[in-house]
């Protein structure tokens, strides 16, 4: 068993047959839980992505059920299958999520570090107990300081966590948003630059 998924493919992948591209895996909030997979579309980077044929990425984004939270086993093996759909170069695997995306994005770096060249959780928050595991990780972290849904609190306690375990964490506090700090995230062409800035040195077996 695994999830529900879609994969973006920009024009140029079915262009160039051999290369090997970036990847970039989105894990959506609870709002768009269920068994639609255009129910994901309706936000962050899928709803970014919509009209988009030159984004120098793949994507990947799954699909939790109702009533359901990521789950970490679910999650890898949701991964496996996508490697095997997709010519990812597998230095260059991100993730990033939303809300409860943002939380998977945090507890799914943490239990798999090897997996992930960077990781930009957006809204979210994380077990500080697991901050260790992120020592070595890229991580840029985004949240609205007037947040109602997930308090910002969450954020800053993990980047805390982080330094204290040695590592660093890029923040963006937005100071008059709210829980929607993903539309302004995504739309920042920056944090795609940023992405492709980091890449692991050897190649992870799937």
């Amino acid at each position: 068993m695994s999830y529900k998924h879609t994969i973006y493919y920009p024009a140029a992948y079915h262009e160039q047959e051999e290369k090997e591209w970036p990847l970039i895996l989105f894990l959506h909030g609870a709002g768009e839980r269920g068994d639609d997979l255009e129910k994901v579309k309706l936000q962050g980077l899928p709803q970014y992505l919509i009209g988009k044929e030159d984004f120098p990425f793949v994507v990947a984004y799954p699909q939790c059920p109702r009533q359901s939270y990521w789950q970490m086993p679910l999650l890898s093996e949701w991964l496996k299958e996508v490697l095997e759909q997709v010519r990812a170069d597998k230095t260059r695997i991100y993730l990033t999520g939303i809300s409860m995306g943002g939380y998977g994005t945090w507890h799914w770096a943490a239990a798999r570090p090897e997996k992930f060249a960077a990781i930009l959780p957006v809204c979210g928050g994380g077990e500080i107990t697991r901050a260790r595991h992120l020592a070595k990780m890229p991580i840029w972290a985004f949240h609205g300081a007037k947040d109602d849904v997930v308090p910002v609190e969450e954020t800053l306690k993990m980047a805390k966590a982080v330094e204290a375990a040695g590592g660093h964490v890029k923040l963006t506090i937005y100071p008059n948003l709210k829980h929607d700090s993903w539309t302004e995230t995504y739309n920042n062409p920056e944090i795609y630059d940023w992405f492709l800035e980091h890449q692991k040195e050897v190649k992870e077996r799937p």
